[in-house]
């Protein structure tokens, strides 16, 4: 009896391949690659393109525009006019930098303190403001091959370090005591450094341009 049913089993598969497509078998009817991933493997140019989809739907790195971005201009025309407008902008935010605006300056000059700070440096003459200067003419003292030049540098070297230091230390303590007079709720951190940093520039280079001549009052 049981041979028989085998034996049936066997001609039923025999006769009906139409079994092994039926739907309830779908492991034998997907490919190795729909089986481990769940899909079929895109094409090489789909995959490209979608790498470069950013999560708004547009493209990036070179493969077109985002969504959201101003259009390319294409013709020379378009391109002058927007060679034009960005000059003229670049202009007005390095005139409105060079007046000390607070919108165009970087974010380590903006603020009341280092305002301040800045109009305090600029309205008092401080020997660090001659320092680069010094430092140029000490280069060149050490490439002039001069024995009796070279024997005064290392004094002079240590003499500037000693000046430097005791100048910050002094303006240290002026700026602070100002600080807390003129802008009380006001953070004063790293504003002795920035002030240091502002009076060993020479004056013709400092960047907002200063407000205040020496002897000035603020």
């Amino acid at each position: 009896m049981f041979r028989r049913s085998s034996a049936g089993a066997s001609a039923s598969k025999a006769e009906s391949p139409e079994a092994e497509q039926s739907p309830e078998a779908p492991a034998n009817t997907r490919s190795a690659a729909q089986a481990g991933k769940g899909r079929p493997t895109p094409k090489r140019s789909e995959a490209e393109r979608n790498r470069y989809r950013s999560i708004q739907g547009g493209t990036t790195s070179g493969r077109g525009a985002a969504a959201g971005a101003p259009a390319r201009p294409r013709t020379p025309e378009e391109k002058a006019r927007v060679k034009a407008d960005q000059s003229r902008e670049r202009d007005r935010r390095m005139q409105a930098m060079q007046r000390g605006e607070d919108w165009a300056l970087p974010a380590r000059d903006r603020g009341p303190v280092r305002k301040l700070a800045r109009d305090y440096v600029d309205s008092h003459r401080r020997i660090t403001e001659y320092f680069w200067y010094i430092l140029i003419l000490l280069i060149i003292g050490l490439f002039s091959k001069n024995s009796a030049i070279e024997g005064y540098i290392s004094f002079i070297v240590y003499a500037v370090i000693i000046v430097v230091v005791l100048d910050g230390y002094f303006l240290a303590r002026a700026i602070r005591k100002l600080a807390a007079e003129r802008a009380p709720g006001q953070s004063p951190r790293g504003i002795a450094f920035y002030a240091e940093m502002r009076a060993m520039q020479p004056r013709r280079f400092r960047m907002p341009r200063a407000r205040y001549k020496p002897g000035d009052k603020i």
